[in-house]
């Protein structure tokens, strides 16, 4: 198989001579506006400081959008804003009536799907077909969900009164720019609490178009404000006095940060961090299938989920035949255009991110492990990364104990369960992880003495809105999604 690249089409060309021609996404049907302003108070409002930064596209480096940048007086703006919104309005509203609004939310993302996955794509760099099939429809599916539990609150808490807390401060990354806001904003709203939302400042875009929605959807001003930034904004909403609980998705380093700030005080928070989880392949697993869900769990969101499966440990019998299958499965894959059809996997999200996993690409080297990447081709213009493999490493391996955030998969060799289980769990992290097996008994084995959050059974990376997802140690404290992701947004009266 050859592949060859020519600018940002990539094709993919058999033995047999026939070869993928390009398929773009259409982008004729999506509006995005030169400039965005801050979202505060139900409006768009130009920032205090003044100061805009640019929204770029990382597979192409063109400029997409000047996106306003908060300071700590925008930022105030919104949580006055929001209290006014929550004690005045929202938490006074009977619940089947914040539930209504909560629907007509999820309602007008299915009816703009199209949009919202190709400005996605654009933003993010991910594969169209991600965003298209899993982002976009699972987002409209948490607005879905907890649009059904706003007036079912007493059974979220048998024996107890829940009630609201007030103003939510929630901060996401730039992995999984919309989603990350459903799974915040839906519970949120659902509890009758208020919301202030900052999204990751690379990927700011379909947050702005969720802020279209919902004064499209008619929610009151001031119960959903968005405000867009770097760290200093961030800093500023966990630091307001006026936040009654804060939300952040993000690296471990700022998690610790916020617990730090937050330590002492009367204020919730629940942040879900890095993770570096491990795959398992035992000899008795149907290897094909397996082989395929680690490709899904590491190279098609380009290793940027923080349940990426990047250890893969294997049963020494099938380690040589699982390597091989993995190596051609490689061969196969499209790294080019993420608004390509054809495209396995899109754009680093940033230069930065490129640059920490050449970083690592090169430790890992240094400290012997043995690289191989696709052979394939990529566009000279934009953030792009080869899907990569390292074998040979140690279970002390850089590449092996700390989230690189890219697609690049350690693989480890073991010989019995006792054996995996220890080295599974010798790792600071504990978010998620896989089993792959044909036996029952192995599974319930494995998966009840790794500690991670959430551990797959012959399947990777499947997500839906009524399970709850976090992790343990290094990775996080407090569940999102499903009845757990109600509970940190409830106060017992």
């Amino acid at each position: 198989m050859k592949k060859k690249n020519k600018k940002s089409d990539v094709k993919l060309k058999f033995s047999g001579g026939w070869e993928y021609a390009p398929a773009p996404e259409s982008k004729d049907h999506i509006r995005l506006k030169e400039k965005y302003d801050l979202f505060i108070n139900g409006k768009f409002t130009e920032p205090e400081t003044g100061k805009y930064f640019a929204s770029i596209n990382p597979s192409t480096e063109a400029k997409l959008a000047d996106v306003a940048e908060a300071g700590d007086k925008d930022v105030d703006k919104a949580v006055k804003a929001a209290r006014v919104a929550y004690e005045n309005v929202w938490s006074r509203m009977p619940a089947a009536e914040r539930g209504k609004y909560i629907y007509r939310i999820a309602r007008i993302m299915q009816e703009r799907a199209r949009e919202f996955a190709v400005i996605e794509s654009m933003d993010g760099g991910k594969a169209i077909r991600e965003s298209r099939d899993v982002d976009v429809p699972l987002a409209a599916a948490h607005f879905f969900y907890y649009a059904g539990w706003a007036d079912k609150l007493d059974y979220a808490l048998p024996g107890a009164k829940a009630k609201s807390l007030g103003v939510a401060g929630q901060i996401i990354p730039w992995n999984f720019p919309l989603l990350m806001a459903a799974w915040k904003i839906a519970p949120a709203l659902a509890t009758g609490n208020t919301v202030v939302l900052k999204p990751a400042e690379t990927t700011p875009l379909t947050a702005m178009k969720l802020a279209e929605v919902i004064q499209e959807a008619g929610l009151p001003p001031g119960v959903v404000n968005i405000v867009t930034g770097a760290g200093a904004t961030g800093a500023a909403i966990v630091n307001h006095p006026g936040i009654n609980k804060v939300a952040f998705t993000g690296s471990t380093e700022v998690g610790k940060i916020i617990q730090k700030t937050l330590a002492g005080s009367d204020r919730k928070y629940t942040l879900e961090l890095g993770g570096k989880a491990a795959n398992i392949i035992f000899e008795d697993a149907a290897i094909d299938q397996a082989v395929e869900g680690i490709i899904n769990g590491i190279f098609f969101n380009q290793g940027h989920v923080c349940c990426a499966g990047s250890r893969l440990f294997v049963q020494e019998s099938v380690a040589d035949k699982v390597v091989r299958k993995l190596k051609d499965r490689m061969e196969t894959l499209i790294v080019g255009d993420p608004l390509d059809k054809n495209t396995d996997i899109g754009a680093i999200n940033s230069k930065d991110q490129l640059e920490k996993i050449r970083k690592y690409i090169k430790i890992g080297v240094n400290e012997g492990g043995e690289m191989y990447q696709s052979s394939c081709s990529v566009p000279s213009k934009g953030f792009w990364c080869r899907p990569t493999l390292f074998t040979n490493v140690s279970q002390s391996s850089r590449v092996v104990q700390e989230e690189i955030f890219g697609p690049v998969l350690a693989v480890q060799t073991f010989r019995t369960v006792e054996e995996v289980i220890e080295k599974a769990n010798n790792i600071p992290y504990g978010l998620s992880g896989g089993v792959w097996t044909d036996k029952g008994s192995k599974i319930f084995k494995v998966t009840s003495q790794i500690r991670a959050g959430v551990i797959w059974a012959n399947t990777y990376n499947k997500f839906d809105p009524t399970s709850p997802f976090g992790g343990y140690k290094e990775s996080g404290v407090g569940r999102e999604g499903g009845l757990h992701g109600l509970i940190p947004y409830l106060q017992t009266v």
